[in-house]
């Protein structure tokens, strides 16, 4: 992500080496116009916007009313009018679609290189969209959403302009961090409505900002905001992996203090295995157990019709996540995603593209956005994504053990009946659900007390547990030979197990 001073260095830089176009991908059109305004110098800058046309680029006042951009480029192409000059361009992604606008900025760009203009064409826009006439030609920069010592300054000066003193040190430095992934002109809105509803800031101002990046999540449509329901003790079992966790847990909860101490910022985690046996519920748990927003990745909603929409979609997706961050980002049933890469059977072009954005962010990635991702046969993922660097560690799930299969029963009659709890034999329902999954296990109890209430029973009995499980089949006998197949291939690539 480029800062203030880096912009304006560029821009001054690359206009006073005469490049012919920049494009600036940026959320924040304002920001961007302040530092084209630093960088022109005492150049005069002219704008095209889709709104009025063009226009004054300090005042936006038309010089001709609601003139379309390529009259525009045709009366500046001569150079007369453009020397000495910038030009701005907003609003242009479907104009690029018509081959004159595209002609016209290679006839301006020519003059440029060929000394006949001293301009520079900027393109501002918040899609990265260019025609591939003109890549050779342009020249791209990320100005990005503010980091967390550019979001300090800017509530340090909103509390000065309005003569607010005395706010907690750690308050400002956990909004800071809160802010991250909203705009300048977001923060500014969201600070001046905390101070009209409480006259302060305060820990309360703390929720207007995750009910606004929640709006960010609903306006995207690619990510999905899961409720925080569950906790890592509605798990039953899986020992390791819940240790593993609240390992991770601890580091993120401090993640300042974690990082100076030289703790390397956790990446994120597979887990892997039987279906049914908890690897979604870990996923829900982790966001709870870190405190941070669970957002879950669907790679269908990726999927777009238009050439480079999915990539653009991952790209988004990413983005997103990382300015949602700290957060917990789940990847649900990863295999289906990408199956097929990397092992001669094929993947299209574009699910080979999603991957390799995927694989890239995973082992660069320096923010604080832990991917949980989970699936039930990783043989058909590619195995690049298993290397060292990818996730901190990969757990395999198997069907739950003797004791786990106690503790799963447990759980879920404890949050049906729990008077009855103590009258219901579980050694006897352990043994007789052997090669029984977590769900299947969930699903008995349901329906014995869904039974045991239409037969208008006062409490649930051991005999109507059981009787459920009689005619109930077991998922190791509906999944009996892939199993098989499946502990067989964790064993042999030995992933850590979930279980003890």
């Amino acid at each position: 992500m480029n800062n203030y001073l880096s912009i304006e260095k560029n821009l001054t830089k690359y206009i006073d080496a005469g490049f012919p176009m920049l494009y600036i991908r940026t959320y924040e059109e304002e920001k961007a116009d302040r530092h084209i305004l630093a960088a022109a110098g005492r150049r005069e800058v002219l704008e095209w916007n889709g709104a009025d046309g063009f226009v004054n680029f300090k005042t936006k006042v038309p010089f001709i009313q609601n003139q379309s951009l390529e009259s525009t480029l045709a009366f500046l192409k001569n150079g007369k009018e453009l020397d000495r000059k910038l030009l701005v361009v907003k609003d242009a992604i479907k104009e690029f679609e018509t081959g004159k606008i595209t002609s016209l900025l290679k006839e301006i760009a020519r003059k440029i290189r060929i000394g006949d203009i001293d301009t520079t064409v900027i393109i501002v826009s918040s899609e990265l969209q260019i025609p591939k006439e003109l890549e050779s030609l342009i020249t791209v920069m990320e100005l990005g959403l503010p980091d967390e010592k550019e979001i300090y300054t800017i509530i340090e000066k909103f509390l000065e302009e309005n003569g607010i003193d005395g706010v907690f040190q750690g308050l400002l430095d956990e909004m800071s961090t809160a802010f991250k992934g909203l705009s300048e002109s977001e923060i500014r809105n969201l600070l001046s409505l905390a101070i009209s509803s409480d006259g302060e800031l305060t820990r309360k101002s703390l929720q207007l900002i995750f009910d606004q990046k929640q709006q960010m999540i609903l306006k995207a449509g690619i990510l999905e905001m899961v409720p925080l329901k569950e906790s890592i003790d509605d798990i039953g079992g899986l020992e390791n992996l819940k240790e593993w966790l609240q390992k991770k847990a601890t580091v993120f909860k401090d993640i300042k203090k974690a990082t100076e101490f030289g703790v390397t910022m956790p990446k994120g985690v597979l887990i892997a295995g039987v279906p049914g046996c908890g690897k979604s519920l870990s996923a829900k748990a982790a966001g709870k157990l870190f405190d941070v927003p669970l957002l879950r990745l669907d790679m269908g909603r990726l999927m777009g019709k238009y050439v480079g929409e999915s990539e653009e979609n991952m790209r988004k997706a990413i983005q997103l996540a990382e300015a949602i961050s700290p957060c917990v980002l789940w990847v649900d049933e990863l295999e289906k995603a990408f199956a097929g890469i990397g092992s001669g059977a094929g993947g299209s072009d574009v699910t080979t593209r999603l991957f390799g954005a995927f694989l890239t962010w995973m082992q660069e990635k320096t923010s604080p956005a832990f991917v949980v991702a989970t699936a039930n046969d990783i043989t058909k993922l590619p195995p690049e994504l298993m290397r060292k660097g990818r996730f901190d560690e990969i757990f395999y799930v198997a069907l739950p053990n003797p004791e786990e299969r106690g503790k799963i029963f447990e759980i879920h009659l404890k949050k049906r009946r729990k008077d009855d709890v103590k009258e219901i034999d579980m050694e006897k329902l352990v043994e007789e659900t052997e090669g029984y999954s977590g769900a299947d296990i969930e699903g008995v109890v349901g329906e014995s007390v869904e039974n045991a209430f239409v037969r208008g029973s006062q409490r649930l009995t051991t005999n109507d547990i059981a009787d459920c499980i009689k005619h109930t089949q077991s998922l190791s006998e509906i999944m009996k030979e892939p199993l098989k197949e499946m502990a067989k291939i964790y064993e042999e690539r030995k992933f850590k197990k979930a279980s003890r």
